[in-house]
């Protein structure tokens, strides 16, 4: 062989080698739409062109649910994915499964610079489980339109169930083509109207102190949210799709201009802000309201964050948390704010879209951002935690249903505490 064919062959051997080296980091997420799943691609080319030895590779797998059925799946038959983007619901089912390890375990990362009530969900026992990434809280959106033609002042939004009621009363007299409220029966609005009253939705310190072993959905508080929803449909102030957790439909009916005020996610603040564009009317949001007479404790965290699996080598544990890093950092959280409404989850993104001009431009936002950054850190913020609360919070939703439906306010609240109970039952013999 002559020398050049023997330089061909040394750096065809380099390249096989360099090659083989590459550590393959499988990333499964549950954005299937263009706009959130192309963003995460894009990250993902970044990260690879800039790591060669790594190699990123997103996948779209389904719903939050069916995303981590199926992780849980494919760690069991040892083929679990390195990263897997996870609701926060499902953090103690994610812990009790196995699968996954503390990212605080895998190499020492600075964690200060993520928002105190975001991280907070997330640490548990002491260590930061997951990462957070696509993080919401609940706010009321209101038609600035409809609010001035009923009499009432669109910059002084209700902060206050009373307060909407009142409201509620004038745009009934108003005789507009529009119901006042509507919202999603969602379970996760339950949580949050728990927590704005420093009260926990199940014992043992919202589930972080020990399993949770019993609900607190017969409580004064847990009543106040479920007389609420009987006083809101009983004067004939309330309309929804007659769905469970239909958070489209409802948008759907608010941005037709079929309700005057609505209560959803910050995350469709983009969405909703481009649909009431399309209508013609003036959007407004405001804080969402709590009970009166109450001391506003602040949001619990929604959303999902970014698990990594356990038994994968070293090399694939680490890519992945330097992917979730880097798709976390400063600008790509600020740049993912701006695309879809989630929080941007670090401190150092609010200041840059601060330095950028971005709330002058998007006002909007920054009513977001005061509701969380000003929430209080305790066990009622940080959420509750239940291995079962996928089932749980559907119990609550079928609660919230049956009150709306006729049923007394009692009888729901009883009967909800005593199926939730009873689910947490059946989910903890599994660890006796």
């Amino acid at each position: 062989m002559n020398a050049a064919n023997m330089k061909k062959l040394m750096l065809a051997l380099a390249l096989a080698g360099t090659a083989g080296a590459q550590t393959t980091v499988e990333f499964w997420h549950s954005f299937g739409d263009a706009k959130r799943g192309g963003w995460i691609q894009a990250r993902a080319d970044e990260f690879n062109k800039q790591n060669p030895s790594i190699k990123v590779v997103p996948s779209f797998k389904g719903g939050y649910n069916d995303s981590l059925q199926a992780t849980i799946l494919a760690a069991r038959q040892n083929k679990a994915p390195a990263l897997v983007q996870i609701f926060e619901v499902g953090s103690q089912l994610s812990l009790d499964s196995g699968v996954f390890q503390p990212v605080s375990n895998i190499k020492n990362v600075d964690f200060s610079d993520y928002i105190k009530p975001v991280i907070n969900y997330y640490t548990i026992n002491g260590k930061v489980n997951s990462l957070p990434f696509n993080s919401s809280s609940p706010v009321l959106y209101y038609n600035q339109d409809l609010m001035r033609k009923a009499g009432l002042d669109p910059k002084n939004p209700p902060t206050t169930f009373g307060a909407l009621q009142k409201a509620c009363a004038k745009i009934v007299a108003a005789k507009l083509d529009a119901k006042c409220f509507g919202a999603p029966l969602y379970g996760w609005f339950v949580e949050q109207w728990m927590s704005q009253q420093n009260a926990t939705i199940v014992n043992n310190g919202n589930g972080r102190q020990a399993r949770a072993t019993e609900s607190n959905l017969d409580s004064a508080a847990a009543r106040k949210i479920f007389q609420f929803h009987k006083d809101m449909q009983d004067k004939g102030y309330y309309t929804y799709t007659g769905k469970l957790a239909d958070t489209d439909g409802s948008n759907a009916i608010f941005t037709n201009q079929k309700s005057v005020f609505h209560i959803n996610s910050t995350a469709d603040i983009g969405n909703v802000t481009d649909a009431a564009q399309k209508s013609g009317f003036q959007l407004g949001i405001g804080v969402l309201p709590i009970p009166d007479g109450t001391k506003r404790n602040g949001v619990v965290i929604g959303g999902a964050s970014l698990w990594i699996a356990k038994n994968i080598s070293k090399e694939q544990a680490e890519g992945a948390l330097d992917f979730a890093l880097y798709m976390t950092n400063t600008k790509n959280m600020a740049d993912w704010h701006k695309l879809t409404g989630y929080y941007p989850v670090r401190n150092s993104s609010i200041d840059l879209l601060r330095k950028e001009g971005w709330f002058s431009k998007s006002p909007l936002q920054l009513v977001a951002f005061n509701q969380l950054t000003k929430t209080v850190s305790n066990p009622a913020s940080a959420g509750g935690l239940n291995g079962a609360a996928i089932e749980t919070r559907k119990i609550v939703e079928e609660g919230l249903q049956k009150v709306v439906g006729g049923q007394s306010v009692d009888a729901a609240v009883k009967d909800t505490k005593a199926r939730v109970d009873k689910a947490l039952s059946d989910y903890n013999k599994n660890f006796r």
